[in-house]
């Protein structure tokens, strides 16, 4: 096995290099995507939820009775 010139070394090591940092951006940007879309779901989830305990607050400050259970 003949060692390689300097310089063709030092740019397969900066290849090799530049293929390991595209994976990991790669990787990051996969998991800020899914972390994304997590925080999206969770985001309309607590406006659901706000807007629930914003009707709750209104029917009993209001004195209105509350809606009976669905089973009745």
């Amino acid at each position: 096995m003949s060692e390689l010139p300097p310089d063709t070394d030092r740019l397969a090591r900066l290849e090799i290099r530049l293929t390991e940092q595209e994976a990991v951006i790669e990787d990051l940007n996969a998991a800020i995507t899914a972390q994304w879309k997590v925080i999206d779901r969770l985001t309309r989830q607590l406006g659901r939820l706000q807007e629930q305990v914003e009707d709750s607050a209104f029917r009993s400050a209001s004195g209105a009775p509350e809606p009976p259970p669905p089973h009745y």
